[in-house]
């Protein structure tokens, strides 16, 4: 055979194949909407999780990006509504599985919870005739998640507390740990897997998981929206379902802990610090004053770190967490650098976005 100079040999991808669930089939380059069955109200309707399917034209992984496990948590809604929007079967490799509202009965209800009060990222995998929390966990563990190779879980902060984007992961797992650096937000936490969790129960069956964390519950913030959306893009390209970007990704550091600052009396809190600022040890994060206003305590870090939540209600009791602190081994001043520079991506993304139609309003 005669040798071409310069000339480049690429192998043709492989072909996917259709992927089947439940009584479905999607064909390669295709994509279909099901509703997955979770329970019935009362006068006996159906409710559903509503779960698209896309199928790439090329053989890959099986991605689930799923939002909404408290019902009250809209950022990732919104995040799943913008990746489905612009994924292209006919370029993808692999299936990707997008479940923008896993937990219908609270996201109808705006409520972190299902109508019994439990957590339902408390109850996985479930159990086929427990509670309607653990059915309902059951269904969808068994029916979506362990068919995937990879879950991204997507989160915000609970009513009144938001969080800036971050990652919980256990890096322990060295795809994971690969797969948050390519996510890239600024901070990571090695966090410890939590009984009855989804990224728990997935990692126990060898599927490596991401939960972002990032916002407040009830509400659409771009930041967080736009950073979840940016680093579900990355994890794509690092699992080979998207083609590469050569653009550098940005510096993450891992945080070594994490602790909440709790507030030391009851009262009406003024911060004076913002999510993603760097603290001292000793420094004033925030005053608690009386009505009146003739008394006033000082709430002081106890230690250098990264502000990575905090409470948005100006009201407190004792007792209550008020600023959520993470620690690292790293060079504090470098640390705070990394967070700046990357907030300062997302809004200059943020504004080419603009003309997009992806959202841009602070609130509902």
């Amino acid at each position: 055979m005669q040798r071409q100079k310069g000339l480049k040999l690429v192998a043709k991808a492989k072909k996917n194949q259709a992927f089947e669930i439940l009584t479905h089939s999607v064909a390669p380059g295709e994509r279909k909407v099901i509703e997955i069955e979770a329970a019935k109200l009362y006068t006996h309707s159906p409710l559903s999780i509503p779960v698209e399917i896309i199928n790439g034209q090329h053989a890959g992984p099986i991605l689930m990006v799923n939002a909404a496990i408290h019902g009250d948590e809209l950022n990732g809604v919104e995040i799943v509504r913008q990746l489905i929007n612009n994924v292209d079967p006919k370029t993808l490799k692999g299936t990707l599985i997008a479940v923008p509202i896993v937990n219908v009965f609270g996201f109808i209800h705006k409520s972190r919870y299902l109508p019994d009060r439990r957590d339902l990222n408390r109850c996985f995998p479930g159990s086929e005739k427990g509670s309607l929390a653990s059915r309902m966990a059951h269904t969808f563990f068994t029916q979506i998640a362990k068919r995937c190779d990879y879950i991204v879980d997507l989160h915000t902060g609970a009513i009144h507390r938001t969080n800036l984007p971050q990652l919980r992961a256990d890096l322990s797992n060295p795809e994971t740990l690969r797969i948050a650096h390519a996510f890239g937000t600024p901070v990571i936490v090695d966090s410890p897997l939590r009984d009855g969790s989804l990224r728990s129960e997935a990692e126990k069956c060898n599927i490596p998981v991401l939960t972002y964390e990032a916002g407040e519950a009830l509400r659409f913030e771009p930041i967080a929206i736009n950073a979840g959306y940016v680093g579900v893009q990355r994890v794509m390209q690092a699992i080979g379902m998207l083609k590469a970007s050569r653009k550098r990704l940005p510096e993450a550091v891992i945080a070594k802990s994490t602790s909440w600052l709790r507030a030391e009396s009851d009262g009406i809190l003024r911060t004076v610090v913002t999510l993603g600022e760097q603290v001292e040890k000793g420094q004033v994060l925030a005053y608690i004053s009386a009505p009146l206003g003739h008394s006033e305590i000082e709430l002081r870090a106890h230690k250098g770190g990264i502000v990575i939540g905090q409470q948005t209600l100006p009201l407190v009791n004792e007792g209550d967490a008020v600023f959520h602190l993470a620690y690292f081994t790293e060079d504090d001043e470098m640390v705070g650098q990394t967070v700046e520079t990357y907030i300062d991506e997302i809004i200059e993304a943020d504004t080419d976005q603009l003309t997009n139609g992806q959202i841009t309003t602070s609130t509902l």
